[in-house]
């Protein structure tokens, strides 16, 4: 893994963005470098057309006026930018974090990540469900596409406080994908050392409980300590659930196979799982 790269902005639980990265680049001993990116708005920007109904100088005036508050606007983004990132070292630093960079970028912020996945072994980055409905659904339109664009692992921060976990919860659903899955889990320094929960969403079957039993073993054989918990019901709703009950907690997720946890990757459940959840979520690629 070459570093972690923390995306950050003004929503409230940047500090908790903050926070995480930092644990995270402390477990693995990983530089990490801090993205904050100036999307330039279309509402922001939109200027109305009234060459139709003011004269050529009026309009010319206008033009200019509005060009200069926009201007005005860069330099004050700009400025909070510097000033965000700026904030972020400290609080990474005072977390214990040596390796500490920071990148300021104008531009799309997916494209922007899908540019930069190649030196990043891990994106860190924030969900905010208590922002505004039109906010919302920009910052989890944002959240899909970052998890469609990059091959990196993700950790996903949906709580507006850091709490460092205490037990990892893995989402299984006894497919190859998941079987590698917790392969890679058994030997990830980010989790070392703490006790991990297999759970498994799906009706009460024997190839159910085989197949956890299987999963158990494995991650027994990898010195881990482990336990298995099956439940029924819809992984959106079971998870956060589950989850909360062993918080503090990290829940991870892998690339899995075609199921319904497949589905929660590459569909709008996703977002509905990060909004329900009260804790990280570490997608593991």
């Amino acid at each position: 893994m070459n570093k972690i790269l923390a995306c950050i902005d003004t929503r409230g639980n940047t500090d908790a963005v903050i926070d995480w990265a930092a644990w995270t680049a402390v477990r693995l001993k990983c530089p990490l470098e801090f993205l904050h990116v100036l999307e330039r708005h279309p509402e922001l920007a939109a200027v109305t057309d009234f060459s139709g109904a003011i004269g050529v100088d009026a309009q010319e005036l206008l033009l200019k006026e509005l060009s200069g508050r926009d201007e005005q606007r860069s330099v004050a983004m700009r400025e909070a930018g510097r000033e965000l990132l700026s904030h972020a070292r400290s609080r990474a630093s005072a977390a214990g974090v040596e390796h500490l960079d920071a990148r300021l970028r104008h531009g799309d912020f997916i494209d922007t990540a899908i540019e930069l996945q190649a030196d990043a072994g891990l994106f860190v980055l924030g969900e905010h469900y208590h922002a505004s409905a039109q906010e919302r659904i920009r910052t989890e339109h944002h959240l899909e596409r970052v998890i469609r664009g990059v091959s990196s692992s993700l950790l996903v921060a949906t709580a507006e406080a850091f709490e460092a976990p205490q037990r990892v919860v893995v989402a299984f659903d006894g497919s190859p994908g998941a079987r590698r899955a917790l392969a890679r889990l058994a030997q990830h320094p980010l989790v070392a050392g703490l006790p991990v929960l297999v759970a498994m969403v799906a009706p009460d079957t024997t190839l159910a409980r085989r197949q956890l039993k299987e999963a158990q073993a494995a991650l027994q054989a990898a010195g881990v300590v482990v336990e298995t918990e099956l439940v029924a019901g819809e992984p959106q709703q079971v998870l956060p659930e589950l989850v909360r009950h062993h918080a503090p907690a990290l829940l991870v997720m892998g690339a899995f196979g075609h199921s319904r946890l497949r589905q929660l990757l590459v569909g709008s459940t996703t977002t509905s799982l990060l909004r329900l959840s009260n804790v990280p979520v570490l997608i593991l690629r």
